[in-house]
């Protein structure tokens, strides 16, 4: 498949994450799944994900580097937060709590790191590596209140689930 042969504009926001999957298994089977780095394919989903769902500004991972603290990943959009610590925000609370967490209001989320002001809703999942060890999580933020439903979650879930080959 290439960008070139379907109208992006046309297809709902499932078909768009149903189509970035098919371009990531595309890219996984083209460079052999064993070989590919987990840095490279985050980066590739943050790529996929951003031109494909303009409802979010930013996509990226923050990565668990040690017990209980998270620094920023790949990720494309203005700048992130570089260190985030367990329990804070929704991107600490996620992976605190191992579980998604969809905002659709951020001024209503107590506790909301502001790293960009123009957050006004926020979805976050937790990423898992093939043994189901919590290896960081990835955020999404809009500008547009309420912009996350549960086909964000599905579709982001699935592309997550590449990672865990």
């Amino acid at each position: 498949m290439t960008w070139n042969a379907i109208d992006l504009s046309a297809m709902s926001k499932k078909e768009r994450y149903d189509f970035a999957l098919a371009c990531l298994e595309g890219i996984v089977r083209e460079e052999g799944s064993r070989n590919v780095d987990d840095i490279a394919l985050m980066a590739t989903i943050c790529s996929l994900v951003k031109a494909l769902q303009p409802h979010a500004y930013w996509v990226g991972f923050y990565r668990l580097v040690k017990p209980g603290l998270l620094v920023v990943g790949p990720y494309q959009g203005t700048l992130g937060c570089l260190e985030i610590e367990f329990g804070r925000g929704v991107c600490g609370m996620a992976a605190a709590e191992r579980r998604t967490i969809i905002v659709l209001d951020v001024e209503r989320f107590p506790g909301h790191i502001a790293c960009d002001a123009s957050s006004r809703s926020e979805i976050v999942l937790p990423v898992f590596d093939g043994k189901g060890s919590l290896t960081g999580v990835l955020d999404l933020d809009s500008s547009e209140p309420g912009a996350f439903d549960e086909i964000d979650e599905h579709g982001l879930c699935a592309l997550l689930a590449v990672l865990k080959r």
